[in-house]
């Protein structure tokens, strides 16, 4: 799945760890789903939505 996670990231000058610790995740989850290897489970889609103040359909596209 596509994503602008690692854009999003970058906006605000955050390391992925960065966002994995506001997330409560790991690293490489943030990298797993950046590099689209990974699809978040729908919880996780939400925070991160939350997060960003987007929808999950502004961060994710299914293609």
């Amino acid at each position: 799945m596509k994503n602008r996670l690692k854009v999003l990231r970058a906006e605000r000058d955050w390391t992925q760890a960065d966002l994995a610790e506001r997330l409560d995740v790991s690293r490489q989850t943030i990298n797993a789903i950046e590099k689209g290897k990974f699809d978040p489970s729908l919880p996780l889609a939400f925070r991160i939505a939350r997060l960003f103040a987007l929808s999950i359909e502004e961060i994710f596209d299914d293609e």
